[in-house]
């Protein structure tokens, strides 16, 4: 009797090793590129937790480039004037009244002041 084992794959086999590699390549992606490029029918369209701690990591390290002048992008769905999303730094969204609900705190004395040039 010849041994038929290891023969041949299944179709069942290829299609699991098929999945089992796509899979693999969205894992990937996802962590390569974000979550929301690859994917961003998946999202709720709400960073405003992710603004919020990376805004207070920034203040935490004394990060001046991070809180001052990095911009980031706020996504919600109750932003003023009816926005999807608005660019700013921590700085803006912490000082201003419109952004406040959303509880990124303010870094004082992090963010150097311009002074402008003396007048002759």
């Amino acid at each position: 009797m010849l041994n038929k084992r290891g023969q041949g794959l299944s179709v069942n086999m290829i299609i699991l090793i098929v999945l089992g590699l796509a899979v693999l390549v969205v894992m990937v992606l996802g962590f390569t590129l974000g979550w929301q490029k690859v994917l961003p029918f998946l999202g709720a369209g709400n960073n405003v937790e992710t603004i919020v701690n990376q805004c207070q990591a920034a203040c935490t390290t004394s990060s001046v480039y991070g809180f001052c002048t990095q911009s980031r992008t706020l996504k919600t769905d109750d932003l003023p004037n009816n926005q999807k999303e608005v660019a700013g730094n921590c700085t803006y969204f912490a000082t201003t009244a419109d952004y406040a609900k959303y509880g990124i705190s303010d870094c004082p004395n992090l963010c150097p002041t311009v002074t402008p040039p003396a007048t002759e």
